[in-house]
C-alpha cells in the first residue's frame, strides 16, 4: 500500500504538479504548497515551509533530506544521498550528483563500465547556492556559506566562506577572520 501510494504521489508530481508556474508568480503560494503536499512524503526528511520549485528532478526522493525553510530551486536537478539544511536558498538550473560513472578500465568501453558508489552531499544550514552551480558527490558544505553563480564544487566548503569559478575557490570568508588566515585557507 506505501509503495503505491509513493507511486501515485511521484506520478502526480512528475505528469502535472512539477509543471506547474513557480511561485514567484501571481498565485504562486497555491503551486507552491500544492508542489510541497506531493513532495513531502517522498522525501526521507521534509522540514517545514520547504519550497519546490517548478521543474526540479530529485529521482524518487527517497534519499534526499530537506530542512526548514529550504528551497530546491527551479529547474533543480538532485540525485542521489543529499541531505539540505535549514534556510538554504537556491538558485536556478543547480545540479546536485552523488555518483559518476565508472572509467576505470581502458579496454572497455567506459558506456558498459557501469557506476561508482553514491557519494552523499551535505549542505548545511543557512547556505545560498547561485544560479547553474554544479556540486559534485563527497561534498560536504559548511553552514553559512555563500556559492557564486555558475560554480562548480569539487571540495569541501568549510564554514561561512565565499567560493566562486570552475572549480569552486575561496574568496572570502562572511565572518571575521583577518587576512592571513584568509591565505592560509586558501593555499
Amino acid at each position: 500500500m506505501v509503495r503505491l501510494i509513493r507511486l501515485l504521489l511521484l506520478g502526480l508530481y512528475y505528469c502535472g504538479v512539477r509543471w506547474l508556474p513557480p511561485s514567484a508568480l501571481p498565485g504562486g503560494s497555491v503551486w507552491r504548497k500544492l508542489r510541497f503536499l506531493i513532495c513531502s512524503p517522498l522525501f526521507a526528511y521534509c522540514g517545514k515551509n520547504v519550497n519546490i520549485e517548478r521543474r526540479a528532478f530529485f529521482g524518487s526522493g527517497k534519499s534526499l533530506s530537506i530542512g526548514n525553510n529550504s528551497a530546491i530551486g527551479i529547474n533543480a536537478t538532485i540525485l542521489g544521498p543529499v541531505t539540505i539544511g535549514r534556510n538554504v536558498m537556491m538558485g536556478e538550473d543547480v545540479i546536485v550528483i552523488t555518483r559518476n560513472h565508472q572509467f576505470s578500465w581502458t579496454d572497455i568501453p567506459m558506456i558498459e563500465q557501469g557506476y561508482q558508489e553514491w557519494q552523499p552531499v551535505t549542505i548545511g544550514d543557512n547556505v545560498w547556492i547561485g544560479a547553474r552551480v554544479i556540486i559534485l558527490g563527497g561534498v560536504s558544505i559548511g553552514s553559512g556559506v555563500i556559492i557564486g553563480a555558475g560554480a562548480v564544487v569539487s571540495k569541501d566548503i568549510p564554514n561561512y566562506a565565499v567560493v566562486v569559478g570552475n572549480p569552486a575557490r575561496i574568496v572570502r570568508y562572511r565572518n571575521n577572520l583577518d587576512e592571513i588566515d584568509l591565505k592560509n585557507a586558501i593555499s
